[in-house]
């Protein structure tokens, strides 16, 4: 088959993984594609909560026709029993011809074993088609499990002076509704989302996925702060038990119940001194969080900038001006941190959005 064609089928198979991005637990969301005789005669997502894989929904869904086929999947199949068993030994079964594999996996349990049970056994692999696609994909799985924390993505809403807020107005509308609602298209792949306590006090933000149909995608929500006390009217206390919510160096006010208690789930209950994210990163990636976006303030933004701890910078641009009473932004494209590039750039009516990756 023609280079050509492997490209074009991985990269369906890479929108397929897109599908269950953000909702399949500790796994990774994988797609997978079977081809044979040019046509597509299966497919496989992993499925919320992260069972079944991609493969055996792919085959089960060609049946038959898998015997002699292709089949195109963007992370290196399991070739180690734990709740399920290896797909390796599914794909073995059911006499495909060749696997074809955009991204290796480093977990220490396949990290090319999967590959090498495949070739075992008679099938033509091939790994590396379109690499730098599926790592984008699966940028959480992987950070998680070669640096032990989440991959961070800071996002920033800029006003054409520089600015992402006014001092003493709460929220600002800095881009227009089309921006606005990429933001939450953003939060509905990510495992959880920070704001530092500033944000959260002066805002009152939902930090919620607000889009119709995609309000279940809600991610966790964290607040980092130093010795600071929650409204129990806050939108954050009041919808603790539909949306969780962590509090990390600060509680509930006392005249309510702990938000950051009842949603099952807290981290750490003192404050995280500075030079302290990375251990905080590490409790998340422990408890399944690969994916975390940061939206702000610009103290928290620059902590987590200073640290080196951003592997992904998204600034939207609004064309208005917000003026002298205005919070600067830690960063503008034109003053944007050494060692990351840009890679596209997008329109959003009058809005502009720029997504920089960190040099690997």
């Amino acid at each position: 088959m023609p280079r050509t064609d492997d490209r074009r089928y991985m990269a369906a198979a890479l929108r397929l993984a897109r599908w269950h991005t953000g909702l399949t637990s500790t796994n990774p969301s994988v797609g997978c594609i079977v081809v044979k005789d040019g046509a597509i005669v299966g497919t496989g997502v992993t499925a919320v909560g992260g069972r079944p894989h991609a493969e055996t929904q792919a085959l089960a869904d060609a049946g038959p026709r898998a015997r002699g086929a292709t089949v195109y999947v963007t992370l290196e199949p399991c070739s180690h029993h734990g709740k399920t068993p290896p797909c390796a030994d599914a794909l073995i079964a059911s006499g495909v011809a060749r696997v074809v594999v955009s991204v290796t996996d480093p977990d220490i349990r396949v990290s090319g074993r999967g590959l090498a049970m495949l070739a075992a056994a008679g099938i033509s692999v091939e790994a590396g088609v379109l690499e730098e696609e599926g790592r984008e994909v699966l940028s959480g799985y992987l950070m998680r499990q070669v640096e032990k924390r989440p991959h961070v993505t800071l996002k920033l809403a800029v006003s054409a002076d520089g600015m992402i807020g006014r001092t003493g107005a709460g929220q600002v509308s800095v881009t227009g509704p089309l921006a606005r609602a990429q933001v939450h298209a953003l939060r509905a792949e990510m495992d959880a989302i920070l704001v530092g306590a500033g944000t959260a006090l002066a805002d009152d933000p939902l930090l919620d996925v607000r889009l119709p149909g995609l309000e279940s995608r809600s991610p966790h929500r964290f607040v980092l702060g130093r010795d600071f006390v929650l409204p129990t009217g806050s939108k954050l206390a009041l919808s603790a038990d539909r949306v969780p919510l962590t509090l990390i160096g600060g509680r509930v006010a006392a005249d309510g119940r702990n938000a950051a208690t009842s949603s099952g789930r807290s981290i750490s209950p003192e404050p995280a001194e500075e030079g302290a994210l990375l251990p905080l990163l590490n409790r998340m990636a422990e408890q399944g969080i690969s994916s975390l976006l940061v939206e702000g303030g610009a103290k928290a933004a620059s902590r987590f900038l200073d640290a080196g701890l951003v592997d992904r910078i998204l600034l939207f641009e609004g064309p208005g001006k917000i003026g002298a009473d205005g919070i600067a932004s830690p960063l503008t494209r034109t003053h944007m941190p050494a060692g990351f590039r840009l890679v596209r750039s997008e329109i959003f009516g009058p809005d502009r959005a720029y997504h920089y990756e960190r040099d690997s």
